[in-house]
């Protein structure tokens, strides 16, 4: 009888522990929040974030992220291969199961005089516990370490094994197949893709190009083998040489810049993107030189390295009547349906919580159909000059039967175009 009592006991005891565990888990998921999360190549915070192992000084990225939580994270990144439409694959052959994931990732605490986060994290990979054998698209996920469903932060990457050389040529053009309202919307640039596959690669392999405009990984301009256009195509010799072309690319204007590191002027829990200033269009104003889309934050052992909300203002021109929205390096880049700015008597207004460092943004137009922002105008508010300084990253996709089959990038090239 009185083992049988201690044994229910016990059950009792270890029940309660696990309720106990549980109930702080939850409340662990319940307050942890991922901030200013970014991935990029090596070690300058402005690099697009891609591993090229034809490059010594690009051949890895930094994962950076502060954390805003009670409790020391317990978190885990994994890391997955994806195929030309960012969707991880299932294969087994293509899981890369002994090296996926970051284990019991250290952070450290950032100066108590902080406010916004409490924690930070910082790693360069590949590392010994994470390898990435095949070029192309992946993601990564931060996650619990008790529950990889528990998703608080994820990210994108390319990692790229050149085979092939690849030549663009970048010429100015006018658009075509429309008549602009304005002239300087009518200003374009087309990039022609150059390259020969070795004997070795396929023909019928070939299946895209795709080009990357600056930070703008989710607006991709993609020449298709099978989905052609008048302003996307490619010619092909009928043997190893193939162009691709894409056309009607407008160049737009340099990002907008919020700079909130100066501690004398920001010292206030809420500050203007533009100190003293409301901003308007710069659809006829040359912006300065950026970061191509990228951030730039103080370093986060800084006692100042904390977060504020910033409010964002324009007023725009009368005749502009659709929804505006507000996008930047804090956004990704994604025209996302939070950002729409509201009406304050002809005052666009916008309040993001923001880091303090350099922040690059733009003012767009779209329409707001179901829980997606479509036919968005990166210009009208913008601008659009020859002039603009841009990067482009061009990869070259090919159907490998490799593995059970995936989409491999087979050709890379950077381009820097300004000054047309």
């Amino acid at each position: 009888m009185r083992r049988n009592i201690l044994i229910i006991l016990k059950h009792r005891f270890v029940l309660r522990i696990l309720f106990f565990l549980l109930s702080q888990s939850f409340l662990f998921a319940q307050g942890l929040e991922i901030k200013s999360l970014r991935a990029y190549s090596s070690l300058d915070q402005t690099e697009f974030p891609i591993i090229d192992y034809s490059d010594a000084e690009r051949n890895s990225i930094t994962i950076e992220f502060d954390v805003q939580s009670k409790f020391i994270p317990n978190l885990r990144i994994l890391f997955r291969f994806c195929d030309s439409n960012w969707k991880p694959y299932d294969s087994p052959f293509l899981l890369n199961p002994l090296y996926d994931t970051e284990y019991n990732i250290f952070f450290e605490r950032l100066p108590a005089s902080v406010k916004g986060a409490q924690y930070h994290y910082s790693g360069k990979f590949p590392n010994n516990n994470v390898r990435f054998p095949f070029s192309g698209k992946w993601q990564y996920f931060i996650v619990d370490s008790q529950n990889k469903n528990n998703v608080y932060g994820l990210g994108k990457f390319f990692v790229v094994h050149p085979e092939v050389n690849l030549t663009v040529q970048v010429l100015k053009e006018r658009l075509e197949g429309e008549m602009p309202e304005l002239s300087a919307l009518g200003r374009t640039i087309a990039l022609r893709t150059n390259f020969t596959l070795p004997d070795t690669l396929f023909p019928a392999n070939v299946k895209k190009v795709e080009i990357i405009t600056n930070r703008k990984i989710d607006f991709p301009i993609i020449i298709d083998r099978i989905q052609l256009k008048l302003d996307r195509y490619y010619e092909w010799n009928a043997s190893h040489k193939f162009t691709f072309v894409a056309r009607n690319i407008k160049p737009g204007n340099e990002y907008r810049k919020t700079d909130i590191r100066d501690v004398g002027k920001y010292n206030t829990p809420i500050v203007t993107a533009k100190f003293g200033e409301i901003e308007t269009s710069n659809l006829f104003t040359r912006g300065r030189k950026d970061f191509n889309g990228a951030s730039y934050l103080i370093d986060f052992r800084n006692e100042y390295a904390d977060y504020m909300n910033v409010v964002f203002r324009i007023r725009p021109p009368e005749e502009i009547k659709a929804p505006i929205f507000l996008v930047g390096s804090f956004t990704n880049w994604k025209v996302l349906l939070g950002y729409e700015m509201f009406d304050d008597n002809g005052m666009m207004n916008s309040s993001v919580e923001l880091k303090r460092g350099i922040h690059e943004y733009q003012y767009v137009t779209g329409n707001i159909v179901g829980n997606e922002v479509k036919n968005i105008d990166w210009e009208i508010l913008e601008g659009n000059f020859w002039e603009t300084e841009n990067e482009y990253f061009v990869f070259l996709f090919y159907e490998t039967v490799d593995k059970g089959g995936y989409d491999k990038i087979i050709g890379f090239k950077k381009i820097k175009t300004g000054g047309l």
